[in-house]
């Protein structure tokens, strides 16, 4: 049986994480699906991070410990899920863009709102230690897929940076 991630895997530099996460199983109650998309949101630094003005009581968990859900809703009607990474007081966090669900059945999830959508993911799944949780986390795998970095997707600032992490040929 695959091993589950520990907090030592999110404690890393988020880029590292984002990268890594691909191939990787998430589990959600009854679900578990491949991890074939991240985004890469750095600190302060990082004008499309929510942090890069401080802490509030949205982005409180992204300065937390990492390994934790932080989850938040845009445009009224989407959630997405992000995993803190970095260490605690540094914020970071990765954005879950796609899915490759596995159980119950297949199906692709592209897109962060179609993700939380099916899974039910919703603002009181966040703050979740998903390193330590019974029945949201992510488990190591032993498929190591190839990728492509890209710019980020809707978001007006930060561009620039090639962040967004994509499995190839889905």
């Amino acid at each position: 049986m695959a091993e589950r991630l520990t907090r030592d895997f999110f404690n890393q530099p988020t880029l590292n994480v984002a990268q890594n996460l691909l191939g990787k199983i998430m589990v959600f109650g009854g679900a578990a699906g491949v991890i074939t998309e991240t985004e890469a949101y750095i600190g302060k630094d990082d004008p499309a991070c929510h942090a890069s003005r401080g802490i509030t009581k949205r982005n409180a968990v992204m300065f937390g410990p990492p390994g934790f859900s932080y989850v938040y809703f845009i445009y009224g009607m989407y959630y997405c899920l992000n995993f803190v990474t970095e260490e605690e007081g540094t914020p970071g966090a990765v954005l879950l863009r796609g899915m490759m669900l596995i159980e119950p059945s297949p199906l692709h999830l592209n897109g962060p709102g179609k993700i939380c959508r099916h899974l039910g993911i919703t603002r009181d799944h966040n703050g979740i230690d998903i390193t330590e949780h019974n029945s949201f986390y992510v488990k190591d795998s032993p498929f190591t897929p190839p990728f492509e970095a890209t710019p980020r997707v809707g978001i007006t600032k930060g561009q620039d940076k090639m962040w967004r992490f994509v499995v190839k040929n889905i």
